[in-house]
């Protein structure tokens, strides 16, 4: 079966892709992901990660059919 891997706001415009998909394998964690299809760019130290749009750690281990998003921490706020 399949991951989807989905990257918003300024990491999808770093990285000039929205996404990724790969193949289920036993074991597969964000931080894994990250480094097999981002090699050479290190993880952004405030990178938040969401699988099946709840909040994760990047260690968790990651399901068949799963969606995985990074996304970078935002704030605001009201003036």
């Amino acid at each position: 079966m399949s991951i989807k891997v989905c990257y918003f706001a300024s990491l999808k415009e770093s990285l000039g892709r929205d996404g990724d998909g790969l193949d289920y394998a036993v074991g597969l964690t964000p931080r894994a992901i990250w480094d097999r299809f981002n090699a050479g760019r290190p993880l952004p130290v405030n990178v938040l990660v969401a699988v099946n749009m709840d909040y994760a750690s990047l260690d968790t281990v990651l399901e068949d059919g799963d969606e995985l998003a990074f996304f970078p921490q935002v704030t605001g706020g009201l003036l």
